[in-house]
């Protein structure tokens, strides 16, 4: 049996699995699992963000400090766009922070 006919039996066997454990009517949905998904992605929503704009930062901010420090006539050149380039990372963390806050109260 060639290779294309060995994965396409198997996504066809997965695909016909998978429907016929779908397929329960009067199944209860659990709330619950919904609430506890929501809180789990408002957690690593907002983590994450977090990790990333701290790693963004402290990289901006070492390049800004590094070229301040080759060429220190160029400081004010330098240090306004870094000022910049920080407000926008902090604005995407603070952005994440409100989509945590979002998803938060639709656990609650």
């Amino acid at each position: 049996m060639s290779k294309k006919k060995l994965a396409l039996s198997t996504v066809a066997l997965v695909t016909l699995a998978s429907q016929s454990a779908l397929a329960a009517e009067g199944a209860p949905s659990n709330e619950n699992d919904y609430k506890a998904i929501a809180v789990l992605a408002a957690g690593l929503a907002i983590g994450l963000a977090v990790l990333g704009g701290a790693l963004a930062q402290g990289r901006a901010a070492a390049a800004a400090l590094e070229g301040i420090s080759r060429n220190p006539g160029a400081a004010p050149r330098i240090q306004t766009p870094m000022i910049l380039g920080l407000a926008l990372i902090e604005s995407l963390v603070l952005f994440a922070f409100a989509i945590a806050f979002l998803l938060q109260g639709k656990a609650g």
